[in-house]
């Protein structure tokens, strides 16, 4: 015999870090804000969100492990990997007629909601007020929608979000909460990994019905970003480190770290945080870079080259992104004093992490369409989803470290969001995004390589074009790979003797700096420095890094 309660109110509990699994363990009845009197049922809900990873790893997945498998935690797991993504063929029909219906007819959303229950297409509770929380929630959830999709119930993407709800809460939802009773505990569940923009509103209509919820992600992506993008609705961990998500474990780890392994990360922590200006080799290799684009002086050009990215003005790193300023400049013309032209030239040449190129183009043509891969990419932002491309089976660079990886695909979707390539023949800036996607898949190995070597707080890769027109031409595929790597923080210097225009046929001029210099000279050799000087040079180099 239930109470004869009307109507359910929830209380988003106040959580630490010490009691919230304390907290989740507790029937609703012991948990603060409960109360049985008069018309309303008032109970505390557990929401957390867990975004990073800690020190030791392997705890951290044997946790994950632990929290969903041991039974008298009642965590049930949900990701995109487990969820069930079969739909009885009489509900989709049934949806498929309410939409239709709502198309022609422009329903409310409490009218709609109210169909979705006379089609019999929401779960159902034996507890009367859990039965009707499920419409409560569906409304809310659909609210929600409508609130941040253009278009709301009318929009392309609401018949995938709905038919999305529906068969996860008949797949995963309806068992649990047929015979859940709220004065005692509500389902609970531990969602795991990255997500989309339904599962995201599925866990917003599971939160809305009281359902308990703790979130992981050890890259620090948030579910509930959607709804509490600020982080000030839930209680929200953030752990020291941010790594790609590793499958749900399906044991747990036998390996158990030291208490010397321990205290040494934890040194490690505290000596090489972000911002303190020490860091060792690689600690950076997961961070995302991001390029800062300095506007400098000619003179000024050959000074910062020479620096490592920590040492130049405006490096920074925080929040598991480091920003690294850069060089995009294009020198035409050739100095009066030619020795110290081809001396400043040689010299950057001759850096650490320097590549010198002399043959155009340097890309080659792509005749596979990404139409349709650069669509299955897009995120919730309505631009490519780094996760979507990594994932994906074009994605050709699942050999390089996953650090690396999530760099290029986070560079691929800067060069997307803020597309530098002049349009051509009438075309639409969404073209130009796909054509930027196209060519962001098809980078070469000896610039795959050099990114490979590029330790962020390092030597910033150099990338040096030396254009005489003798040597072939540039086309509109080596600009987008410029940009791309500009977009990725690499240094990128094009040297055009003769003055004429090679980039600025492709490039908007505002993304890069233009230093004229004293002459204009036409089929200007590319010159080799002289054996003697490079080796001097080169011995100089290793002397003052002391190798």
């Amino acid at each position: 015999m239930y109470l004869s309660h009307n109507q359910l109110e929830l209380h988003i509990l106040p959580l630490s870090y010490e009691n919230w699994f304390a907290m989740l363990e507790k029937p609703n009845s012991e948990r603060p804000f409960f109360q049985a009197e008069g018309a309303q049922l008032h109970t505390g809900q557990v929401l957390a969100r867990f975004c990073g990873i800690p020190l030791d790893e392997d705890e951290y997945y044997n946790h994950l492990f632990d929290l969903v498998h041991a039974e008298e935690n009642g965590l049930s797991l949900i990701s995109q990997d487990s969820l069930d993504k079969s739909i009885a063929n009489q509900q989709f029909q049934s949806i498929q007629r309410l939409l239709d219906f709502n198309r022609e007819q422009s329903l409310s959303i409490n009218r709609f909601a109210a169909f979705l229950d006379g089609e019999r297409l929401l779960v159902d509770s034996q507890h009367p007020l859990l039965h009707r929380k499920i419409r409560e929630a569906i409304t809310d959830t659909i609210l929600l929608f409508v609130s941040k999709e253009a278009d709301g119930m009318k929009s392309p993407e609401f018949r995938r979000v709905l038919v999305d709800l529906i068969k996860w809460s008949f797949n995963h939802l309806q068992e649990p909460i047929r015979n859940a009773d709220p004065s005692i505990a509500m389902p609970k569940w531990l969602w795991y990994g990255d997500f989309n923009k339904s599962q995201q509103y599925f866990v917003y209509f599971l939160m809305k019905l009281g359902c308990d919820i703790v979130a992981f992600h050890p890259d620090g992506d948030d579910i509930f970003a959607l709804v509490d993008p600020e982080k000030s609705m839930t209680f929200v961990h953030n752990y020291p480190e941010q790594k790609e998500p590793e499958p749900f474990p399906v044991e747990k780890r036998k390996r158990k770290a030291t208490i010397a392994y321990r205290a040494s990360r934890e040194i490690e922590t505290i000596l090489n945080h972000e911002g303190s200006g020490l860091y060792k080799p690689w600690q950076l290799r997961d961070y995302t870079p991001t390029a800062v684009t300095l506007k400098t002086t000619y003179d000024e050009l050959f000074i910062i080259a020479k620096e490592k990215a920590m040492f130049r003005p405006d490096f920074t790193v925080k929040n598991g992104e480091v920003k690294i300023p850069s060089l995009f400049s294009k020198i035409q013309g050739v100095s009066r004093n030619r020795k110290e032209y081809w001396d400043r030239l040689h010299s950057t040449v001759d850096l650490d992490n320097s590549l010198l190129i002399n043959q155009f183009p340097f890309t080659a043509g792509v005749n596979s369409d990404f139409r349709f891969h650069y669509q299955n990419a897009i995120g919730l932002d309505g631009l490519p989803d780094p996760g979507k491309m990594m994932r994906a089976h074009y994605w050709r660079y699942t050999h390089l470290p996953a650090g690396l990886q999530k760099g290029i695909a986070h560079a691929i979707r800067s060069t997307c969001a803020h597309p530098g390539l002049k349009t051509v023949h009438n075309e639409t800036w969404e073209q130009v995004k796909i054509y930027l996607f196209t060519h962001g898949m098809q980078i070469p190995e000896k610039f795959l390589q050099m990114l490979q070597k590029f330790d962020y707080s390092q030597d910033v890769p150099k990338f040096i074009f030396y254009n005489n027109e003798l040597n072939g031409t540039m086309r509109r595929s080596d600009a987008a790979l410029l940009l791309l790597l500009n977009q990725f923080g690499a240094d990128i210097l094009l040297y055009n003797p003769q003055g004429r225009n090679d980039i600025e046929n492709f490039i908007e001029e505002s993304f890069f700096d233009v230093h004229w210099l004293d002459d204009i000279v036409f089929d200007q050799e590319y010159k080799e420095p002289s054996v003697l000087k490079h080796a001097l040079f080169r011995r100089f180099l290793k002397n003052i890094r002391g190798d």
